[in-house]
């Protein structure tokens, strides 16, 4: 992990965009491997640590081939499923996050009841239904222990969409016990048209007032945001630096208060944005308020913490204090709680920044 010498913006903050596949200990990762009897290409955290990490910028999909180091280790197995959750969790809370948000695909971590079974994995009886049971009972344990709210987004694949109904019953059928919303995620260059698995997945969400949000315009074009926001009706949008590109796209989305779900770390490691933080396009919505958040994305691949994104954008992007407040209040104002949940929250953060002169309501 990078150095937490200096601690920026020391209050509860809001994260709401981070894989839980793309945030798991290392430490779990070599435990549970040794478990279940499965060999590794290194047998130390320092070691394994640097077969997972990206060190520096690459592409979005060999960005996507460092899941293929650990996933073999974690899916199938319901004690390793919870334990991330948990442990997710605990990570969380030291990071002064009081809540989050933490998206996963339930086919990813199961063995049966999926087509392909992923990871190389022979068949078991690990179905995408228990895999969410498991992820929900882990956030929750975690949050008893930890003191802070962990809800959970499910995310359908670009590349897969035969999966993406089942996506949205679970969305359906886990929607009072954490599940908040559905995403997609993957392949931008895999539209809707050719794939209208996702589609239909997202107009059964939107009948059924499930929260929807979509990785779009991270390495994808604008179009890609565009189809996000017109076809599958997105309330979010994860990443969507490209939106730029289409200042009538920007100044539409702008007007709509849309959420730009942002991750300055990861944009730089998958090659999305400019290496040079100077030129980033969250400097473009800092200036122009707009509606985003600050977020890790996979702080396991990135070798980061939120932290790091925070002081990154401190000290490359003029971020100051009273940004990093506007910035939690729009993430929990944007954020996929029932409305008096999100009340909460928000009252929470504005005692927290000292905005209440007067807390009764």
């Amino acid at each position: 992990m990078s150095d937490h010498t200096e601690q920026v913006f020391n209050k509860p903050k809001v994260e709401l965009h981070v894989h839980l596949d793309g945030a798991i200990r290392v430490r779990t990762i070599l435990d549970v491997a040794k478990r279940r009897g499965i060999r590794l290409p290194a047998d130390t955290v320092e070691e394994m640590t640097q077969k997972i990490i990206l060190t520096k910028p690459a592409t979005l999909t060999e960005f996507i081939g460092k899941f293929a180091e650990y996933m073999h280790v974690i899916a199938g197995d319901r004690e390793a499923i919870k334990r991330i959750a948990y442990e997710f969790v605990e990570d969380k809370a030291k990071e002064g996050v009081i809540y989050v948000e933490v998206r996963y695909s339930p086919h990813f971590l199961a063995n049966t009841q999926v087509d392909p079974i992923p990871w190389n994995q022979n068949e078991g009886d690990l179905s995408p239904d228990e895999v969410v049971q498991l992820v929900n009972e882990g956030l929750s344990k975690g949050e008893r222990a930890f003191n802070i709210k962990a809800r959970s987004i499910l995310c359908c694949m670009r590349h897969m969409p035969s999966w993406s109904m089942d996506v949205v019953e679970l969305c359906k059928k886990y929607q009072h016990e954490g599940v908040v919303a559905i995403d997609l995620a993957g392949d931008e260059s895999l539209d809707c048209n050719t794939q209208p698995g996702h589609r239909k997945a997202y107009e059964e969400a939107e009948r059924c007032g499930i929260h929807r949000t979509v990785h779009a315009g991270e390495v994808g074009p604008s179009s890609v945001v565009k189809e996000a926001v017109d076809v599958l009706k997105a309330e979010r949008i994860g990443h969507g630096y490209r939106t730029l590109e289409d200042q009538a796209l920007y100044k539409k989305l702008l007007a709509q208060n849309m959420h730009f779900e942002v991750c300055p770390i990861s944009s730089k490691l998958t090659g999305a944005c400019d290496p040079d933080f100077t030129k980033h396009p969250v400097i473009t919505f800092r200036k122009d308020r707009a509606n985003y958040s600050l977020n890790t994305d996979d702080p396991l691949i990135l070798n980061s913490t939120l932290q790091l994104d925070y002081r990154t954008v401190q000290k490359y992007m003029g971020f100051t204090e009273e940004e990093f407040t506007r910035v939690n209040i729009n993430s929990a104002q944007s954020c996929f709680l029932p409305e008096n949940e999100k009340m909460e929250l928000l009252h929470k953060l504005y005692e927290a920044y000292g905005m209440v002169q007067n807390t009764a309501f």
